[in-house]
């Protein structure tokens, strides 16, 4: 008996749109995949660099300011202006009257009330992440949290305070758990007994955790 749908109602099979389809939608995912880190880099870069032309402009009389008798502005001056800066910043406090007189305004902050709390803070942890022979944030560990069969990446900061330490049976750590913000986490205080080593540094850690995951540690070779 034939077939009594019409021949331009049938389905018909064509894979070679298919094929296309699934081609243009491959070479897509590809393009976004090489071009999306490098526009989103290089966006965050220039965001940095405009904020510090502009941070550094509105404190640069105009007549020190190059970009005043230019046409154009030059991006990134503003970056090269504040490393010159800081460095001869450095050089000056490395001598005896610099070091003086840094002294000097330290005692002065000291004897402001809130001021000398959130400066001691800021300068503790300035001198622990930059310090070279510490060993802060240096080393990765998975610990139980937040609570028991839960487990959790987080960074070694160093030896407790001793008042932390003297409420406590034994020797405890501080341990900071980094969130996907980046800019937070929680601060927990673990023996070393409950911690974990991993074999992975901190960077490789941070973009773990920021990326929920997705961005994983390249696999070790095992030497020989």
């Amino acid at each position: 008996m034939p077939d009594p749908t019409p021949p331009s109602a049938q389905p018909v099979n064509m894979p070679w749109r298919q094929s296309l389809i699934v081609r243009l939608r491959n070479y897509f995912l590809a393009g976004l995949l090489i071009t999306a880190p490098i526009s989103i880099t290089l966006y965050f870069a220039w965001v940095v660099v405009r904020y510090v032309d502009n941070l550094v402009a509105s404190v640069l009389p105009d007549s020190y300011n190059p970009n005043t008798y230019l046409p154009f502005a030059i991006p990134g001056l503003g970056i090269v202006i504040l490393t010159v800066f800081l460095t001869l910043v450095g050089f000056f406090t490395a001598n005896f009257l610099g070091r003086m007189l840094v002294g000097i305004g330290e005692r002065i902050v000291a004897r402001l009330p809130i001021i000398r709390s959130f400066y001691s803070a800021i300068k503790q942890i300035f001198e622990t992440v930059f310090s070279k022979q510490t060993q802060s944030f240096r080393e990765v560990v998975l610990v139980e949290f937040p609570r028991k069969e839960m487990w959790a990446l987080g960074l070694v900061i160093g030896r407790s305070a001793d008042e932390v330490q003297s409420a406590a049976p034994e020797e405890l750590y501080s341990v900071f758990i980094p969130t996907m913000s980046f800019t937070s986490g929680y601060l927990i205080f673990l023996s070393r007994t409950d911690m974990h080593k991993v074999d992975m540094t901190v960077e490789e850690c941070l973009k773990m955790v920021v990326s929920g995951g997705i961005v994983m540690p390249p696999p070790r070779v095992p030497t020989a």
